[in-house]
């Protein structure tokens, strides 16, 4: 475990809870002169059991493709606005599910820190949605700062 926070990872799945996150680890950037590096992770419908072979889609390899060129496209707009407030930024899309990609990517990158965001959900959806930023909290091989989708710190981060 190092003792300074140079390299801090976001996983981002573009939704309002992400772009808290990302103001937030944009600030805390910037406070430490840290780097840091964006991350989406596209889920392969099928390698993630979403869509089985009793389900039909046409050239589910070029809708994976499209989703990962989006994706690149949406996260480069991260990386650009980290950029003009002087931060170094790097992105990343990959594929797979997003607990074992973002936990496998913070390893493989030796970053110092994951911010991330929360939904929120609480009861049923949460039951049987789970938690990403949950089970990356468990699996990550550095610590994970969670940021949460309402009250004073969400606010403060996203002005």
């Amino acid at each position: 475990m190092t003792d300074t926070i140079a390299r801090i990872l976001v996983p981002v799945d573009f939704s309002p809870h992400a772009d808290r996150a990302v103001a937030y680890a944009t600030m805390l950037a910037s406070r430490l002169g840290a780097t840091l590096e964006f991350l989406h992770v596209v889920e392969d419908p099928v390698a993630t059991g979403a869509w089985t072979g009793e389900f039909y889609a046409p050239n589910l390899s070029e809708l994976l493709n499209d989703m990962v060129a989006d994706a690149e496209l949406r996260i480069s707009v991260l990386k650009q606005s980290a950029a003009q407030v002087g931060i170094t930024a790097d992105s990343a899309v990959l594929t797979g599910y997003p607990t074992d990609a973002i936990s496998d990517h913070a390893r493989d990158g030796h970053f110092d820190l994951i911010v991330m965001s929360t939904h929120g959900r609480t009861g049923l959806p949460h039951l049987l949605l789970g938690s990403v930023a949950e089970r990356t909290v468990r699996n990550a091989p550095c610590p994970v700062l969670t940021v949460k989708s309402t009250g004073a710190l969400a606010q403060e981060a996203a002005a």
